[in-house]
């Protein structure tokens, strides 16, 4: 079977929808023949591909490298975007990674693209494997690259370079290789150039029994994804960003059990999985009350909320104060949906659905502001909007993200929480009507 033929099948099996796409092209030999051979099946997939370079402007070259690739790019009827990261000579692998991963995801975003297709091939993972373990990685980190892992597409992963050079003399690709890839300040330059040679010289299937291990892991930690989403108690729930368990069914578990869950959840949310942070983080939480929260690194927390133990995302911007304004409408409001239109009344509201009805007037959407206080339909004086949150067991992490209604000053909606007294309007009366949905 031909190298064209076995790479349409590991696309087959990733099932990917149609649409664009980036291709990472470094200019170097695995992202141009990665990029030759989705041009080949673009038409049967329905990719429509966008080439994307990330000049890191370390190498005084790097100019020159992103010209070629934009001309390769012409040259295969592609369009290309350069991101110029201007990070100097003195950038280190991880910075340069970083910022070039950021500049990606990045212009995913504003290309509406589904995926970004990176180049690593089977040595890439074997090195990957080794690199973590003398990182001292756990075991699930030695998994190593997965072939799909959200928008990052590796759909080299099953092929090793002499295949890849193969490839690419018998079809006449031209390539560049980067001076970077060659130095030992980076440590994967290290161990390609200097550190493996001599282990192949001492194992010569070295290679291969770091991929197995990589293989062995992998199965590992599906295992316990698996076992997130079944164990007895543990009522695992996911949700749009994160995820959550039972807290006390987890705490109970040994704790070398609740540990590794605990990772499980935490590697389906996105979230670092460093097994010494989540100890240190889940003891911090079992000395604390509920509302409390530990911190993961890069931004990312665990919560303890209302009996469950929740992975929280790095922080998202709370929304500016929008007004409703004219007689119908629509807008997103942070993770929200809103729309209005002008409806009679109905003969009674429901004190805590995602519909309510006004009179109308100004209304505007906010967030929460402490010390606000709502009057309950139905009920009597007024409450701390706070109190309401709880009883309807809102997370203390998602109340500054939560849509408030106010008109004429005053508090009168908590979509989903609580409808206040104010502006209520009769049955069958001109009124403007609310539905808030959280976005999908």
């Amino acid at each position: 079977m031909s190298l064209i033929e076995r790479f349409s099948a590991v696309l087959d099996r990733l099932r990917l929808r149609p649409g664009p796409a980036l291709v990472a092209v470094s200019g170097g030999l695995d992202s141009v023949v990665l990029l030759d051979l989705l041009r080949q099946v673009a038409d049967r997939t329905g990719l429509e591909l966008v080439v994307a370079h990330a000049d890191h402007g370390i190498a005084s070259v790097s100019g020159e490298v992103a010209g070629r690739v934009e001309a390769l790019a012409r040259e295969f009827g592609l369009r290309a975007v350069v991101g110029r990261l201007a990070l100097g000579p003195d950038a280190s692998e991880t910075t340069a990674r970083t910022a070039r991963h950021r500049w990606l995801e990045q212009t995913r975003k504003e290309l509406a693209a589904r995926y970004i297709f990176l180049a690593h091939h089977a040595e890439d993972q074997a090195e990957t494997v080794l690199m973590r373990l003398l990182r001292g990685s756990g075991p699930a980190g030695l998994a190593g690259m997965a072939v799909r892992r959200g928008p990052l597409v590796r759909p080299l992963l099953p092929f090793n370079r002499s295949t890849l050079l193969g490839y690419a003399r018998a079809r006449g690709l031209s390539w560049w290789e980067d001076p970077a890839n060659r130095d030992s300040r980076h440590l994967r330059s290290w161990l390609r150039h200097e550190l493996f040679p001599l282990l192949v010289a001492r194992l010569p299937d070295v290679e291969r029994r770091l991929r197995d291990a990589g293989r062995h892991a992998r199965a590992d930690r599906s295992a316990w994804s698996r076992a997130l989403m079944s164990w007895p108690g543990l009522d695992y729930r996911p949700e749009k960003r994160g995820g959550s368990v039972a807290w006390r069914a987890l705490s109970a578990l040994p704790r070398p059990v609740g540990v590794a869950l605990a990772l499980a959840l935490l590697r389906r949310a996105g979230a670092p999985a460093s097994p010494t942070r989540l100890r240190g983080a889940l003891g911090t939480l079992a000395a604390l009350e509920s509302g409390a929260t530990a911190d993961l690194g890069r931004g990312w927390r665990l919560e303890l909320a209302f009996g469950r133990l929740r992975v929280l995302p790095p922080g998202v911007t709370v929304p500016e104060a929008v007004p409703l304004a004219g007689r119908k409408g629509e807008t997103a409001w942070g993770a929200w949906r809103v729309r209005w239109t002008p409806e009679a009344a109905p003969t009674t509201q429901p004190r805590d659905g995602p519909t309510a009805w006004f009179i109308p007037g100004s209304l505007t959407l906010r967030s929460w502001k402490e010390g606000d206080r709502v009057a309950p339909l139905g009920g009597r004086g007024r409450r701390l909007a706070v109190r309401c949150f709880q009883d309807a067991r809102v997370p203390s992490s998602a109340r500054r993200h939560w849509p408030m209604l106010e008109g004429d000053g005053e508090l009168a909606w908590i979509p989903g929480v609580c409808r206040s007294n104010r502006l209520v309007p009769d049955a069958g009366a001109p009124a403007v009507r609310v539905d808030v949905e959280p976005r999908g």
